[in-house]
């Protein structure tokens, strides 16, 4: 089953990319926008989650080191 498939029962159906002819021939162009509308949305997204994502490696700074700990973290990262 294409990509397409499994994301449309998600909702998505709509694909924004770079133009890369791969996309362009694989994407209906109904469903096709070239670019993205706000990438720093989407660049803040990434960074919160590489920021929160730390706390479960053990060589960072922001280590937790009980279990409750990473359960609280993670269960608010989730809700919010």
């Amino acid at each position: 089953m294409p990509l397409q498939g499994w994301l449309e029962p998600l909702g998505i159906r709509r694909f924004s990319t770079d133009g890369w002819g791969a996309s362009e021939r694989h994407i209906d162009p109904e469903q096709h926008a070239v670019g993205t509308q706000h990438p720093q949305k989407i660049d803040n997204k990434h960074l919160n989650l590489r920021t929160r994502i730390k706390r479960l490696v053990c060589r960072t700074m922001c280590f937790s080191t009980t279990t409750t700990m990473h359960d609280l973290v993670i269960g608010l990262f989730i809700n919010r």
